[in-house]
């Protein structure tokens, strides 16, 4: 991150030698709001994947009292035989055992219900891009890491090689992709561009920093174009520092020149849910 911040620094001090000081400060300010968008997306991210870790471990804890709590009535129920015989007050512990699996039942159901809703959505938006981009295509990838939904794109359908302007029969394919993200307007899209680690110096580019930031803007711009709302897409240039396979072969380097675009949900609104559920039912039991 400290690096694609300096570069870009770096881009803009060269670029603002050939510019204007009003277009050089423009420039800025743009550079500006598209960091603080990776910034905020990335947080985001971070943030959701925490919560969401943090749920299911509660929600072990909590399957895990349940399963206490059953087979101690369970324990009950054999030891004392008919519930008839027993006393007044093991029938209140039995009656107050059972209110509280009720409970503890009902935030399991719950939470279990909040997760497979995300969930649903999550398979929703998937099903949707499969079927608007076509999934018999070797070189769109759709699949889901932790709740995210990641369309992968080869470099060669987006970019003629070495450029960074968006070839037209990709515009095509941008077109199916902005149709779902437009569908989901509470939702972020961001456009992450990788390279292979050839060295690589044209025009006022200095290297594969410039020139995977530089594709990632112009997929945004055809987004753009395509009518999907600028305050959902990010761009962000990840150089050949993340790569599929190892930078070895001709073919490799081919795999590891990629785009992504990131489809990601405001799961924040899902997890502010859960815990207002959970609060509720917290102030029921007492």
């Amino acid at each position: 991150m400290k690096k694609l911040m300096l570069l870009s620094v770096a881009g803009m001090l060269i670029l603002s030698s050939c510019v204007s000081k009003k277009e050089f400060t423009t420039l800025q300010e743009k550079q500006k709001e598209t960091q603080d968008l990776l910034n905020s997306a990335t947080v985001k991210l971070n943030s959701c994947m925490s919560d969401k870790a943090a749920a299911m471990a509660r929600m072990e804890g909590l399957q895990a009292q349940l399963a206490d709590m059953r087979k101690t009535n369970e324990d009950l129920i054999n030891t004392k035989g008919n519930l008839t015989t027993l006393t007044q007050k093991g029938a209140e512990n039995l009656e107050k055992s059972l209110e509280s699996l009720k409970e503890k039942d009902l935030k399991i159901t719950r939470l279990q219900d909040a997760l497979n809703r995300k969930d649903s959505v999550t398979l929703a938006i998937v099903t949707s891009l499969k079927k608007a981009v076509g999934i018999n295509d070797p070189d769109i990838e759709i699949n889901v890491e932790k709740g995210v939904v990641f369309i992968s794109i080869a470099d060669k359908l987006l970019f003629k090689s070495g450029s960074y302007d968006v070839t037209s029969e990709a515009r095509n394919v941008l077109s199916k992709v902005a149709k779902v993200i437009n569908s989901k307007p509470s939702f972020e899209a961001m456009v992450e561009a990788h390279t292979d680690n050839v060295p690589y110096q044209k025009g006022v580019l200095l290297d594969n920093w410039d020139l995977s930031v530089k594709r990632a803007t112009s997929v945004v711009r055809v987004l753009e174009d395509l009518d999907v709302n600028p305050q959902q897409l990010v761009a962000a240039g990840r150089s050949h520092y993340v790569p599929l396979v190892a930078n070895d072969t001709a073919e490799n380097r081919a795999k590891n020149r990629r785009t992504r675009i990131v489809v990601m949900p405001k799961i924040d609104q899902f997890y502010e849910m859960v815990e207002k559920e959970m609060k509720e039912l917290e102030g029921q039991g007492k």
